[in-house]
C-alpha cells in the first residue's frame, strides 16, 4: 500500500472512531434517542420477535454491534470482518463483551480465499470492483490496496456457533456482495426470523444486484418489509443506497 493510501486509511479510521464516541455520548445524554432512529427500530424488532442472536456480516470496526448495544440489545452478536486492520479494532472492541464474538473472514457463497479491494475509508471495501457512480458519490472511497482473505459461509457460521435461524437476525453489509452471502446460507435462508441488508438503487459495485431484484428475492423466500433507512446520496441528491430490514411473514 502506498504511503498516501495508508495515511488516508488511518485518517478515515480515526474519523469513524470519533463518530462512534460522539454518538455514544449523545445517546448517554439522551440527545440521540434510539427510539425513532433505525438502530432503535431494529432493536425493538429484535425484542418483539424474541431474537437473541445477530449474525453481523461485514462488521468493519464494530459500528453495527456497538449501535445495537447502545440501543439496548443484550443478546449474542457474531461479527465477521475480513480486513486485518478493521478486524484488529473490531476484536479489541468486542473483547470487552462476553456475548460478542468475532470471526476474521469474509462471507460468500462457498468457503476458500479471495482478494478484497481495500478502500481508503475501509467500510467501502469490497470483493467487487467499484463503479464511477460510487466514486462520484463518495470521493474518499477509492481503492488503495488489495488484501487476500479467508472466506466462510453463513451455513458454516450457523453450524460453528450453534445458531438457531428462527431466533436470529442475519445482517449483511458487504458492499455489493450480498447475493453471494445469501447463496452461502443455503436452505437456511427462508428460516431466519429477520434479515437486514444494504441495498443499492444504482450499480455502485460491478455486477451487484440492485434493490428491486433483491426485494423480490426476499419476498419469494417469505419475508416482508419491516423498516428501512436512507443511505448516502450523490452530489445531485439522488439516493444511492438504503438499509432494509425484513422479517419472516409466517
Amino acid at each position: 500500500m502506498a504511503t498516501k493510501g495508508k495515511d488516508q486509511t488511518l485518517k478515515n479510521r480515526l474519523r469513524e472512531r470519533a463518530k462512534l464516541t460522539v454518538r455514544g455520548g449523545l445517546q448517554r445524554l439522551d440527545l440521540d434517542v434510539s427510539r425513532g432512529v433505525f438502530t432503535g427500530q431494529v432493536n425493538r424488532t429484535l425484542q418483539s420477535r424474541g431474537i437473541d442472536t445477530v449474525l453481523d456480516i461485514g462488521a468493519n470496526v464494530g459500528q453495527y454491534g456497538l449501535g445495537l448495544r447502545r440501543a439496548g440489545y443484550e443478546g449474542r452478536i457474531i461479527s465477521c470482518e475480513p480486513l486485518s486492520g478493521a478486524y484488529a479494532e473490531l476484536s479489541g472492541r468486542a473483547a470487552r463483551d462476553a456475548t460478542w464474538h468475532t470471526v476474521n473472514s469474509a462471507v460468500g457463497a462457498e468457503s476458500g480465499e479471495v482478494d478484497i479491494n481495500v478502500s481508503a475509508n475501509s467500510y467501502s471495501s469490497s470483493i467487487l470492483g467499484m463503479t464511477q457512480a460510487h466514486l462520484d458519490g463518495a470521493q474518499d472511497s477509492a481503492y488503495v490496496a488489495v488484501e487476500r482473505v479467508a472466506v466462510t459461509t453463513v451455513a458454516q457460521l450457523a453450524d460453528q456457533f450453534d445458531v438457531t435461524p428462527g431466533r436470529t437476525l442475519l445482517k449483511i453489509d458487504t458492499q455489493g456482495y450480498e447475493t453471494e452471502v445469501l447463496a452461502g446460507a443455503g436452505d437456511l435462508l427462508p428460516r431466519f426470523d429477520a434479515l437486514q441488508l444494504e441495498m443499492s438503487f444504482v450499480e455502485l459495485y460491478e455486477g451487484q444486484h440492485l434493490a428491486e431484484s433483491m426485494i423480490e428475492v426476499l419476498r419469494g423466500h417469505g419475508y416482508r418489509l419491516q423498516s428501512l433507512e436512507p443511505g448516502f446520496s450523490d452530489p445531485s441528491g439522488r439516493l444511492l443506497q438504503c438499509d432494509v430490514l425484513v422479517v419472516r411473514s409466517a
